[in-house]
């Protein structure tokens, strides 16, 4: 079997479990940012700002029918506002900074996502507050937000898991009631829809998009933060590039001396690159396309991997969309191989995987820093020992995928 084994992964080549989708339309879009002579935040990250507040405001609601989604009070006609920035970290840093979040605060993230989402909070001296998760969808459990609310607690994180939503009505409802903000990780969630409502326009405070490399997708790094509140916008492009008063762009391209600038607050390095944007442009024109993509093969994976010891991945309920960012298995009780012993099988076939993710709580800072016992966790816990990532991306030949299922019922069936 070890032979055999050998020479499949010598002779098939190895499957990553992402990969990006780019071809001559973002080599060109660079070339001709590149002969511009702008390459820094300038007019293409302004274009594709719009192109992307655009895209959210076109396609806000499923055949243009609000659902339940909408939340009562929001003004979904209200302007978006898209303010690019280099990662989606930046994003989640500054749209906390222009809450006004800071020491003392608290503020609820769940424990199974990436350690940006939490260390931000610890950027502004204020303290993520972790929770567990739901079983099904593997999102934060609006029980245990309700049971973490305390006199200091200033804001929610919500992330939407691997690409499908929240149930973000209840969480919304609940930070009203006790006066919270409400800010979407939604690094895995574009384009995602809620309740026929795409994510980036319900009624949170403000919802942050990554692009880096393995997202649905990408702008090498990047990211987006999405807002209805003008003053948060203004906020946040004041802060992205160092509390200035006004932008290089302004001051570089304007036909009358505009060399005087005022530094008004203690700013970040956190913009865009017009480089990184003119890819962004050209991958926002695709994503209805790689979405497409996207769900077809998740239901192949469905369809393919049905009656293995597996618990596939949930589906969107009605009038949801799932982004398909990850498609994330976990191994049942009774399975031929343990979930690191399928990791390294896999591995040598020549397939790659991830785990998504090593709960925050399990991490040595985190667990200090916070302080919170992995027993309070019973659902990240068992979800992370039985997880894990199977390779998903566009340029994912239906071969692939095939070659992916048949060695999975050769280890598990």
């Amino acid at each position: 079997m070890a032979e055999h084994e050998h020479t499949d992964a010598a002779v098939e080549p190895f499957l990553p479990f992402a990969l990006p989708d780019i071809d001559d339309a973002e080599i060109d879009a660079v070339v001709a940012c590149l002969r511009s002579g702008w390459v820094t935040t300038g007019p293409t990250a302004r274009q594709f700002e719009h192109d992307f507040a655009a895209y959210l405001h076109a396609h806000a609601f499923a055949d243009g029918v609000a659902g339940s989604g909408k939340p009562d009070g929001a003004d979904a006609g209200a302007e978006l506002h898209a303010i690019s920035v280099n990662s989606a970290t930046a994003g989640l840093h500054l749209a906390l900074e222009g809450l006004g979040i800071g020491p003392g605060d608290e503020v609820i993230v769940p424990t199974m996502t990436f350690t940006a989402t939490a260390e931000v909070v610890r950027y502004l001296g204020a303290q993520p507050v972790l929770v567990d998760v739901d079983p099904e969808h593997m999102n934060i459990a609006l029980d245990a937000v309700e049971a973490a609310i305390t006199a200091r607690t200033r804001a929610i994180m919500p992330v939407h898991y691997a690409g499908l939503a929240c149930d973000m009505a209840p969480l919304l409802a609940l930070a009203r009631r006790h006066g919270l903000r409400v800010i979407e990780d939604a690094a895995h969630a574009f384009p995602t829809r809620y309740d026929g409502r795409l994510v980036g326009t319900l009624d949170s405070d403000a919802t942050v998009f990554s692009f880096y490399a393995n997202k649905t997708m990408t702008t090498g790094e990047g990211g987006m933060v999405v807002t209805r509140d003008p003053e948060l916008a203004r906020r946040v492009r004041l802060m992205r590039i160092h509390g200035i008063s006004q932008d290089a762009f302004n001051r570089y391209v304007s036909r009358t001396p505009a060399w005087f600038y005022e530094v008004v607050a203690a700013g970040f390095k956190y913009n865009l690159t017009d480089i990184a944007a003119a890819i962004g442009i050209q991958q926002l024109r695709k994503i209805d396309r790689f979405a497409r993509r996207r769900e077809v093969l998740a239901r192949r994976y469905d369809e393919g991997l049905a009656g293995l010891p597996l618990r596939l991945p949930a589906r969107a309920a009605g009038g949801d969309t799932h982004a398909w960012h990850l498609y994330v298995v976990r191994l049942q009780p009774g399975a031929a191989l343990g979930r690191d012993a399928l990791i390294q099988a896999l591995s040598q076939r020549g397939i790659g995987t991830s785990v998504h993710f090593i709960p925050l709580h399990r991490h040595p800072y985190w667990r200090d820093a916070c302080g919170q016992a992995a027993a309070g966790f019973p659902v990240a816990e068992a979800c992370f020992d039985s997880m894990l990532t199977l390779p998903l991306y566009t340029r994912m030949s239906d071969a692939d995928q095939d070659r992916v299922i048949r060695v999975l019922r050769e280890l598990l069936a």
